[in-house]
């Protein structure tokens, strides 16, 4: 299989995603919102596997867009997602531009962003503050984004407060005896809401954690326990992968839907985890690939990922993860390039 025709089907879909279509109202690449900076993420990590120029072309142009536009996005954890593809992209091209801007978000998430107790990012949305409340999405939508500027601009300050973030969410969030990790925490009431495992939420530590060695190359202590909090859960996820290769929206309920883009994210996770030397038993890399085989037969002749679950607020109970609606989405679109991108290196084989 050609993967590298495959993601540019998968993208050409993306570039034509206006919004408009009801069916699809979670596809749309026009705005700067968490959705579309997972998608931007993983385009821009195929455009560095692939090397197409085209796909750096329309990353660039899709920035130099949104910067020119008058109006500026509300700060929140989700609007930070987009900065981490921007760093990206100012590593490679030292536009100034994008540096006042990464500057911005590092000043904001660093000085302004709300806090928990002990220090912790809170979930801050633009509709609610969600108070006291830590989210396992906030790893990726602002921890790699420091880390990756943190890198970039050589300040330190900046991936240690990355890997912080890492460590607290992981006190609070993995379960110690499942290695699973629940959707959130409130240290208003403490507690974990409906003590989902929910999968997408899994994959977002699944994907971070991995990433963030990749992109800071660091093997102190901190990263030694997120990697040791990673390889737990893996295992907790191999034993819940269903046989179809899918993981269902809540792991550990068997009568819940499967769910591609979190199977995307752990298909890229695992993956990865082989190919870097986290993995070595076979097991992980048949778990890795049957997952990459059952995301690739979720995308449809046009190019869309099915099977994903639309956005996903914090639940209060078990039924509210049941019954989020199933359309294909920017970043069910992100997180399948992600795991393309794993694919390109080490292919299927037939």
């Amino acid at each position: 299989m050609d993967y590298n025709k495959l993601a540019d089907k998968v993208l050409d879909l993306l570039k034509h995603a206006d919004g408009n279509d009801p069916s699809r109202g979670h596809l749309t690449m026009n705005n700067w919102e968490w959705p579309t900076g997972v998608a931007l993420y993983g385009i821009y990590k195929t455009y560095q596997q692939s090397g197409d120029k085209k796909i750096l072309d329309y990353l660039t142009a899709w920035y130099d867009d949104f910067l020119s536009r008058p109006e500026k996005p509300h700060r929140n954890v989700n609007t930070v997602a987009p900065a981490l593809a921007l760093t990206c992209l100012y590593d490679e091209t030292r536009n100034p531009a994008y540096l006042s801007e990464i500057e911005g978000w590092i000043d904001w998430v660093i000085n302004e962003m709300p806090r928990t107790d002990y220090d912790g990012l809170q979930h801050c949305t633009v509709w609610n503050k969600h108070y006291e409340q830590l989210w396992c999405d906030t790893l990726f939508m602002v921890c790699l984004f420091l880390a990756k500027a943190g890198t970039v601009l050589g300040r330190e300050e900046l991936i240690e407060e990355a890997e912080y973030q890492f460590l607290i969410h992981v006190r609070y969030l993995q379960n110690k005896i499942t290695g699973l990790f629940y959707h959130g925490w409130t240290f208003d009431g403490r507690n974990n809401f409906a003590g989902a495992f929910w999968a997408r939420g899994n994959a977002w530590f699944t994907v971070a954690a991995i990433e963030l060695y990749d992109i800071t190359k660091r093997t102190n202590a901190a990263m030694r326990m997120i990697r040791s909090a990673w390889l737990d859960q893996v295992l907790a996820l191999w034993k819940l992968q269903r046989v179809n290769g899918l993981f269902t929206t809540l792991i550990d309920v068997e009568e819940t839907y499967c769910e591609t883009s979190a199977t995307a994210g752990i298909a890229y996770g695992v993956l990865k985890g082989v190919r870097l030397g986290w993995l070595t038993d076979k097991k992980y890399k048949e778990m890795g690939e049957l997952s990459a085989r059952a995301v690739i037969s979720q995308i449809d002749e046009n190019g869309a990922v099915q099977g994903v679950s639309g956005g996903t607020g914090m639940g209060h109970t078990l039924d509210h993860y049941k019954n989020i609606i199933v359309t294909p989405t920017a970043y069910g679109q992100g997180l399948t390039f992600l795991m393309l991108t794993e694919l390109m290196l080490n292919p299927l084989q037939d």
